[in-house]
């Protein structure tokens, strides 16, 4: 075995020089030299389609982590589905099923379930396979209860400025019109919301949930919030086939964006952004059919809607 590369070791002996790695990759890293596969660029993406595409075995890509794709509560076999293999009926029936639960039983959600999310979130791509996702998991009700609690605080303080409208008004005349509009868009609601969690308990923000999963991300990806949200959807869809629920939780993603301490709190490193909170857990909810949706504004460059 010789290594050529910081992230590629290619075996010579067993390597045929079909081509195929050189091929597939986006960063013309690898040639065919003499029969066999050759390290030729300085850059390396580390996306490993040089490794999974070769019949050979004859590539190894050293920046995989065999243990991302080794799952505990689900088996999955280690092949590649093909394009048009796919039952689209049944994956668009998957999508569409997956609704937003805000009802959610105190059943607890397995830490191994937990962790089995993560490893399909991130099979999703990223921006120059960056791979800078971070995932933070609250796997009790009683973490999730504090966090909620800190979120409140937030709100707290924002409602009490938002409750003086002169000083809403000012700002917004001097240009800061961000807390005009949450005066008139969620300041009732909020405070709706606070109330009941002072005086009944009540959660109207992670709606009872036994577990919550923040998706982040470290510095140095070209586009984490795209990375993050992407994995968010493969997660949210898992959920609902392994039997879970699930919910985005807008609120608790602002106040962390602007209150660092929050972000502190759940051991989350300054440097770090947070881009989605999901609460997870069972739920007895039970629909006939599925949400309808509104169709969305399609343009085609030559202007036609059809073909």
């Amino acid at each position: 075995m010789n290594a050529y590369a910081d992230f590629i070791t290619i075996d010579e002996a067993a390597c045929t020089g079909c081509g195929r790695c050189a091929a597939v990759c986006p960063t013309d890293t690898l040639a065919v030299i003499d029969g066999a596969a050759t390290v030729v660029g300085t850059h390396c993406m580390a996306c490993d389609h040089c490794g999974a595409v070769c019949r050979e075995g004859a590539i190894v890509q050293r920046t995989s982590d065999e243990e991302a794709c080794w799952f505990s509560t689900i088996s999955v076999r280690d092949g590649w589905l093909p394009p048009g293999t796919v039952d689209t009926a049944v994956l668009v029936e998957l999508m569409a099923s997956r609704r937003s639960c805000r009802n959610f039983s105190s059943d607890a959600v397995s830490r191994d379930c937990l962790a089995d999310l993560v490893k399909i979130g991130i099979t999703a791509p990223t921006g120059t396979n960056s791979q800078a996702w971070t995932f933070t998991i609250l796997s009790q009700r009683g973490e999730v209860v504090r966090f909620g609690r800190e979120i409140a605080e937030f709100f707290r303080c924002v409602n009490r400025w938002a409750a003086h409208p002169f000083l809403c008004w000012i700002l917004k005349t001097m240009g800061w019109g961000a807390l005009w509009r949450y005066r008139r868009d969620y300041y009732d609601i909020i405070s709706e919301a606070l109330e009941e969690w002072d005086s009944a308990g009540r959660d109207r923000l992670f709606h009872g949930a036994p577990a919550v999963m923040v998706v982040g991300s470290r510095p140095g990806a070209s586009c984490p919030t795209e990375d993050a949200l992407l994995a968010t959807q493969n997660i949210l869809l898992a959920a609902h086939a392994m039997g879970l629920r699930s919910c985005l939780i807008g609120f608790a993603v602002e106040a962390m964006r602007r209150d660092p301490a929050i972000r502190k709190s759940l051991g989350i490193p300054g440097e770090e952004s947070v881009h989605a909170v999901i609460a997870l857990g069972y739920s007895g909810e039970a629909y006939r059919r599925r949400a309808g949706r509104m169709m969305p504004l399609v343009r085609f460059p030559d202007g036609r809607l059809n073909g």
